[in-house]
């Protein structure tokens, strides 16, 4: 009997995958089956730089922000609270190409509304920057 399977993988970085099937019998026997073609999943680099809402959101007291940069860049990721003011700086240094999670940790602040703001500057000259909203509940 013939079956089709999907299965995405999400959240991968930048390289080349190989993937393969193991089949169960149903008396506990197994066999490897590799995918026709291509054999290599090769991942690249994003075409474009985002931000994209952290999650969970609300956070208590932890959450993990997702971006994505197409080069290589200066990258800023800073959380401010609801007056400006910087509470914490999770980035703040050069990186390659691809995507990112970054964790904030918000156990040393109060519960309220904050922001947090990514800011690129790519070496070929190109910039990006985008802020987002993070509830913090404890």
């Amino acid at each position: 009997e013939h079956h089709y399977y999907n299965y995405s993988d999400v959240k991968l970085s930048t390289g080349k995958y190989q993937y393969r099937l193991k089949k169960f019998d149903f008396n506990g026997n197994f066999e490897y089956h590799t995918l026709n073609t291509p054999s290599d999943v090769i991942i690249g680099t994003p075409n474009v730089a985002e931000l994209y809402q952290n999650y969970p959101n609300p956070s208590n007291p932890t959450s993990k922000v997702d971006f994505q940069i197409p080069n290589s860049s200066k990258v800023s990721l800073k959380v401010y609270d609801i007056s400006g003011e910087e509470v914490a700086s999770l980035i703040d240094k050069d990186l390659e190409g691809g995507f990112y999670t970054v964790e904030f940790n918000g156990s040393n602040l109060a519960s309220g509304v904050y922001f947090y703001r990514l800011i690129v500057s790519a070496n070929d000259g190109n910039s990006f920057n985008k802020t987002m909203k993070l509830i913090l509940v404890k």
